[in-house]
């Protein structure tokens, strides 16, 4: 089966049974060995710096070794086995369902008007503290989620794996998981994680930038103010904090006419962040499933995408 097909058949089981507990997820492995990585190279590597470049180049040099390895020796037991593993791998790096069911309970419980339900869902999908938020603050949290990790849950896993099939798409969910664990500019992780982060920033780079035109295209499809969408990421999408995380997130406020950013509050110290979007109505609980309606057809855009670009790239 050609790697398109592959990509195409690993986003439908992603679509259909997302990530199930309990199963050992390829991520929560990379989780545990990085955080082994992380106590050898502090004991052995006195510079902080220096220890986290170590722990990442291991573990991506590790990840892309073991999976061409794996793949490899699945292809030689039969064809049809290499095929699966591939499969499989590519599915492993795709969060397409998992973002819908890790921030539905939000919506659930705030429909519900639980709003103490509502932050305890939050605070599974999100960094920054939620007992203090209101319900206009919780929304904002889970759009500015779901914009987000459009990008890095999915648009980004599917360019990768195109490009490089299972074993490249596995890399960038190394360097995704360095980030979400070592990315946090504490006095524990300034100096460890600055070499994660900035892989991260750089494998995002693309990623993120292809997430503007197709999330205003997407928001275009699903009813909503795709041109407001596609200006406002071209005007507020550099304003962010991150040099990715703001292109999609002012996409998305655009798309829906509302504002993110503003402050966010880390382990108890305050963060301003740049508003994104023009506010032209208040942020309301509806907007969370108006976000997953446009993450759903962008994230089948971009399959759409790269799957004819794949088969004329092949075709010249």
């Amino acid at each position: 089966m050609e790697l398109q097909y592959q990509i195409a058949t690993a986003f439908a089981f992603d679509l259909l049974i997302g990530d199930p507990p309990g199963y050992p997820h390829p991520v929560r492995i990379m989780g545990a060995a990085a955080r082994g990585l992380e106590k050898r190279t502090r004991k052995l590597i006195k510079n902080a710096r220096h220890a986290g470049a170590v722990t990442a180049v291991t573990l991506i040099s590790g990840t892309y070794g073991l999976c061409v390895a794996s793949l490899w020796i699945l292809e030689h037991i039969h064809p049809f086995a290499g095929t699966l593993g591939s499969i499989f791998l590519i599915y492993t790096c795709l969060s397409v369902r998992s973002l819908f069911d890790e921030s539905l309970p939000v919506l659930r419980h705030l429909q519900e008007n639980r709003e103490d339900l509502a932050k305890s869902s939050l605070a599974n999908i999100v960094g920054r503290d939620t007992q203090n938020l209101d319900q206009k603050e919780i929304v904002r949290a889970t759009v500015e989620t779901i914009a987000e990790s459009t990008v890095d849950g999915i648009l980004a896993p599917l360019l990768f794996a195109f490009l490089g099939g299972a074993p490249l798409a596995m890399v960038y969910k190394a360097i995704n998981t360095m980030d979400s664990m070592f990315g946090h500019k504490d006095e524990e992780y300034l100096e460890f994680g600055s070499v994660p982060a900035r892989l991260d920033d750089a494998a995002n780079w693309v990623p993120a930038r292809l997430a503007g035109p197709v999330i205003a295209f997407a928001a275009f499809l699903s009813g909503f103010n795709g041109k407001d969408a596609f200006f406002t990421f071209i005007r507020d999408g550099q304003k962010h904090l991150s040099p990715n995380s703001g292109i999609p997130e002012a996409a998305v406020a655009g798309a829906l006419g509302i504002r993110l950013g503003g402050t966010n509050v880390y382990q108890g110290f305050k963060v301003e962040k740049p508003f994104l979007g023009l506010n032209k109505k208040e942020i309301e609980v509806g907007d969370i499933s108006r976000s997953h309606r446009i993450m759903f057809i962008a994230s089948l855009l971009s399959l759409a995408i790269f799957f004819i670009a794949a088969i004329c790239f092949k075709s010249v």
